[in-house]
């Protein structure tokens, strides 16, 4: 088994005036986030690309954007270590517990002080990616997130991650989560990368063994999200908080092409590692971005994929978000990629098309978060443009192999 074809020629992923776009897009996407400094970590830019007056370092985007930052690093854009060193310190300072270990969602007296799987995952993330930039302090954080992880969040039993805890690591939340186990996945392969211990590639087939092969495969690939601690599934839940920019109700079909994306790397990174390779993976890849662009492409009349649908696949939130194009985008060019397979590229033509003509803001800088249902620019879920993330990966990825992960790829010029 490979985990790539050859492309036909006339494929945009072959194509150089594609590749040099890609890469100009990416220049200015980081050069927009620069902004975002703040003393304590990276903070949430407004529409207009400024920092709002009071804003503050958050863990998610400081970790997001150290991951970022590195990743930009290594390609050699000047300028971005000291940010990827800023956005260790902070990690290593004012976000994290110093009497419980772990991590805030915000620096202690600003927010929740609970210990959350999700801010953890991108933790790690961050700590891989800037060791592979070679970050002052880098190292360390990357020790001790391992040992958060290692001690709190992973259930060998249940081959997934706790979802969270009080701060002083009692009360865990009798709640276990898709998304949060989904970015897990994305940081272990990451890990893997940067540790050379696999241990972390069968941690992550594990949990998309429950998730994917389990829960979304017997659900037509429609992922479920929601779960009690014993992972039956709540289907329910949040139907009165149905636009929750992390728990929203029914299905999310940005995760279904983000999980899909996911499942290709697995099965590159194990097969690069000589680990056995379950034969469903590509299949289980197909099955959600099949579902999802079937289901949430056009769903209400209008061009654009919808946030989120019910159990009988009807729109539900039909906000156009903007990391579920980004996500669309990286995973048809990963199933193209993968299979050399002629609608993969017309799908992945389509969503950059769509990107370019809606999300795109060439007149403020960096893309608009979030359209309405209309397909015009509006902040009912996310307000001004705070992320990096999606984005920015999404004109990495077409560029680069299955495996090894993001960073990792980059350093060693694949």
């Amino acid at each position: 088994m490979t985990n790539s074809v050859d492309l036909p020629s006339s494929s945009w992923l072959r194509a150089p005036v594609h590749a040099g776009w890609l890469v100009a897009e990416g220049l200015r996407l980081v050069a927009f986030a620069k902004a975002s400094r703040l003393p304590a970590g990276f903070g949430n830019l407004d529409a207009q690309g400024r920092l709002p007056e009071g804003a503050i370092a958050e863990t998610m985007n400081t970790a997001r954007m150290t991951h970022c930052f590195a990743m930009a690093h290594v390609q050699g854009v000047p300028g971005c270590l000291a940010l990827v060193e800023h956005g260790v310190a902070a990690l290593r300072g004012p976000l994290r517990d110093g009497l419980h270990g772990g991590w805030f969602a915000c620096a202690e007296g600003q927010g929740d002080t609970g210990k959350a799987a999700y801010l953890h995952a991108f933790v790690a993330l961050a700590a891989s990616s800037a060791v592979v930039a070679g970050s002052e302090g880098a190292q360390a954080l990357l020790d001790d997130v391992i040992g958060i992880l290692d001690t709190h969040f992973w259930s060998e039993q249940e081959g997934a991650l706790r979802e969270s805890f009080a701060r002083d690591w009692q009360q865990p939340e009798a709640y276990r989560g898709a998304n949060s186990n989904m970015h897990a996945t994305e940081a272990f392969l990451a890990l893997a990368d940067v540790t050379g211990d696999t241990r972390w590639l069968e941690r992550a087939l594990r949990i998309v063994e429950r998730i994917i092969h389990g829960h979304a495969a017997a659900n037509g690939y429609g992922v479920i999200e929601h779960f009690d601690s014993h992972w039956q599934s709540l289907p329910d839940y949040n139907h009165d908080n149905p636009a929750d920019g992390f728990r929203p109700y029914g299905t999310t079909p940005g995760h279904a092409f983000e999980w899909a994306r996911l499942v290709l790397h697995l099965e590159a990174a194990r097969q690069h590692a000589g680990l056995p390779t379950p034969d469903w993976l590509l299949p289980a890849a197909q099955g959600l971005f099949d579902n999802a662009c079937c289901h949430a492409w056009h769903a209400d009349g209008e061009p654009g994929l919808v946030y989120t649908l019910d159990w009988h696949n009807r729109p539900v939130v039909r906000e156009r978000l903007h990391w579920v194009h980004a996500e669309a985008c990286a995973t048809s060019a990963a199933l193209l990629r993968r299979t050399g397979q002629a609608h993969y590229e017309q799908w992945y033509r389509r969503f950059w098309a769509f990107i370019d003509t809606h999300f795109i803001d060439r007149v403020q800088g960096s893309w608009h978060h979030e359209l309405s249902p209309q397909n015009l620019p509006s902040a009912t879920i996310w307000g001004g443009k705070p992320d990096l993330y999606h984005a920015y990966q999404a004109v990495l990825l077409p560029r680069l192999a299955l495996a090894p992960s993001l960073a990792s790829a980059l350093a060693r010029g694949m």
